[in-house]
């Protein structure tokens, strides 16, 4: 099981295009331009994530459950 970094910083990379998430003092390394399409998949991926992190850990439970 990833830990929360870990799934965050494969979203970032995977979704955002982003080398890392750490803070490096640099505008030109630190901010970047991101399509609205891509946050949304990068939320979406995290969301995911989580209800499939809540399911391992409630057993389940948290399946049938939508969000509000």
């Amino acid at each position: 099981m990833k830990t929360r970094d870990e799934a965050l910083a494969n979203i970032a990379a995977t979704i955002l295009d982003l080398e890392t998430l750490e803070t490096r003092n640099s505008d030109r390394l630190d901010f970047h331009e991101l399509s609205v399409w891509g946050i949304k998949a990068a939320l979406e991926a995290a969301y995911a994530a989580g209800r499939a992190g809540a399911q391992l850990t409630n057993g389940g439970e948290a399946a049938g459950r939508e969000a509000k």
